[in-house]
């Protein structure tokens, strides 16, 4: 019995969800442009045109904010997850960043050196990620964007038994998936 209610319900479901509007019913159009010097209309291309001007490119999402994508890494202290005076105004960059995409989703990940035991490297990576997301939400980034996930000392920036190599692998990165 609870199985013919559960398929009903799953057909009114899936029916609800369709549409009335047939694709092949859409009108497809050709893009062209209207060339002022002439009158003739022209498909649009990448050259410029007969009067001079260029066409606009826009550039894609990828390549928009190049130096933001080299500046995506804050660094830590020894056993520590406060966030360095130093790198507020990279989080205040990547937070205008996200505010100003919809949608866009962001991994912060953290990571510990290789001193240490892993469950505590586990959580002191945890902490880490949870400080910069705490510090773009404050920035006004909804959570809901932001997901912290710890590597601890799993992915090292730099191999390395010494403090120039520890001290870049204390860090919490910035990903945009």
């Amino acid at each position: 019995m609870k199985n013919c209610i559960l398929m009903i319900c799953m057909s009114v479901l899936l029916a609800s969800c369709g549409t009335s509007v047939p694709l092949n019913d859409v009108p497809v159009t050709e893009a062209t442009t209207k060339n002022v010097a002439d009158g003739n209309a022209t498909a649009t291309t990448g050259a410029t045109s007969q009067s001079g001007v260029a066409p606009v490119v826009l550039p894609d999402s990828s390549t928009a904010n190049v130096a933001m994508a080299a500046a995506k890494v804050i660094y830590f202290d020894l056993d520590s997850y406060v966030v360095k005076p130093e790198f507020q105004t990279l989080i205040a960059e990547h937070a205008r960043f996200i505010k100003a995409g919809e949608s866009r989703k962001v991994v912060i990940e953290g990571h510990t050196d290789e001193t240490g035991g892993r469950e505590y490297n586990l959580a002191l990576g945890q902490k880490r990620a949870e400080s910069v997301v705490s510090a773009l939400t404050i920035l006004g980034v909804p959570a809901a964007h932001l997901e912290a996930v710890s590597f601890g000392k799993e992915k090292p920036a730099l191999l390395g038994s010494d403090e120039s190599a520890w001290s870049k692998n204390r860090r919490a990165e910035i990903r945009y998936p």
